[in-house]
Formats: C-alpha cells, structure tokens, sequence
C-alpha cells in the first residue's frame, strides 16, 4: 500500500463530505469514496472495510437528522434494523467464504430494470401510495435479504432499500430515502464489525472519512426534507444509473 500523506486526509474529508450528502438524499456515496480510497493503492478489502468505518458516520447523521425532521420514526424501525443488522453478519461472514461473482453478474441487469421502470413512471414515489405488505413481514423479507446481500456484496443496496419502501410499503422518496439511510446504517455497522474483527478497517482514514461523512450526512438529510420527494426523485435516479453503470463496467470492461 502507498504511503498515507496529509494531503491525503484532506482529500478524504472532503471526499466523505460530498459522499455524506449525496447518499443522504438518494444513495451511492460508495460510488465517490470507494475510487478515491482504491486510488491511494490501499488493497481491496482493506478499501470496503475502511469505507463501511466512513459509511456508518454518514448514515448516522443522516439517520438522526431525518428522525429530527420527521421524516422517519427510529424506535419503529428497531425490528427492521435488528433483522437487517443480523443478516449483514451472516451476509459478511459468509463472503469470506464464498464468491460474488453471480451477484456480480445479476444485479447491474437487475438494478438497470428498476431505473428504467422508476423513470417511465413519473408520478411514483411522488407522493403516499397503498402498501403492498405490512411492516412485520417487510422487515422479515426485506430486511434479510438485503441485510444479507449488504453484507455479502453491497453496491446499490440503498437504492434497493428505496425501491422496496416506495413499492411495498408505498412511502414517497423523501420517506423512502429516510428509512434506507436507517437500514443502512445497520447493515454498515454490522458489517463493519465483521471487518475490524478480521483486521480489515484502517481506523484514521477512516475516521477522516467519516468525519465529513457525519457533516455530509446532516446536510443531505437537510436538503431532502426542505425540498421534498420531487426533489429527491431525479436524485435517486441519477445515483441509481450511475451505479448500474459502474457495476457493468467493473464485470466486463475492467483490466
């Protein structure tokens, strides 16, 4: 790994600090920190460890901030962030074992047909709709599934948060965003735990990360909640896109 200068800690800051706010309204910081991590030539592992350490901050104050606002109730989602939290465990542990490589393959594929259906229905997630399922077997269902696949692989699994919450439980975006940064949280921070234990997590870079991840966060959630579900609509679908994209590019077009 390439020497760590001061520079560098600056760039992380505000690197986390861009990242904070972007995934606080609609998802895919992982889309700004992870490149500038790899960029410093730290290993991969070491990357996504140290980024879920930055992660958590972000999805903290995000969190936090949208219970503020009343965006979002926490104590109602303790059985969604107990399941989701749980299932990042095995989901991690079970990495080690295995690979992602099918993943790797599906979910670009999977992920392009949500945004394309999300786009051609301009009018969804714009406003309360009817909920498909109720809370106790969302959470059972959602919550490890995507617990799992946050810990086992990751890319995307906000988005894959907010589709679930604007189509099965009928929340707007603003609602949507606001409950997945919640469920993020507990899926990072299981995680995360998961990778300090195997050594995985470079505390200061991550630590700095953070740091402009919990000022990031505060002000996403902020903007969302001043601005409303149409804003954070066009948000969610950019972030979402460019995730799709950077995910084919990183199965089939990367040396």
């Amino acid at each position: 790994m390439t020497d760590i200068n001061v520079l560098h800690y600056v760039l992380f800051f505000f690197t986390g600090l861009a990242a904070g706010t972007v995934d606080a309204i609609a998802g895919g910081g992982g889309l700004i920190t992870v490149p500038v991590l790899l960029s410093t030539g730290m290993p991969a592992p070491i990357v996504l460890g140290t980024n879920k350490l930055g992660a958590v901050f972000g999805t903290a104050s995000s969190s936090w901030m949208y219970d503020q606002k009343g965006a979002v109730t926490l104590r109602d989602c303790r059985l969604g962030i107990t399941i989701t939290a749980l299932a990042s465990i095995g989901g991690a542990c079970t990495a080690s074992l295995m690979s992602s490589d099918f993943l790797g393959r599906v979910i670009p594929w999977l992920l392009g047909a949500i945004v394309i259906l999300a786009a051609f229905r301009p009018n969804l997630g714009a406003a309360p709709a009817r909920r498909t399922l109720a809370r106790l077997p969302f959470y059972l269902l959602c919550g490890a599934v995507l617990g799992f696949y946050d810990g086992f692989f990751g890319p995307g699994v906000g988005t894959f948060w907010m589709v679930a919450f604007v189509f099965l439980l009928g929340l707007d975006f603003l609602k949507a965003s606001a409950h997945a940064r919640v469920m993020n949280f507990a899926s990072n921070a299981a995680a995360l735990g998961v990778f300090a234990l195997a050594g995985k997590v470079l505390m200061v870079p991550g630590l700095t990360l953070g740091a402009g991840q919990l000022i990031g966060g505060r002000l996403g959630a902020s903007i969302a909640v001043t601005r409303g579900a149409r804003f954070v609509r066009p948000i969610f679908l950019v972030m979402a896109g460019l995730t799709v994209l950077k995910l084919i590019y990183d199965r089939h077009f990367q040396p």
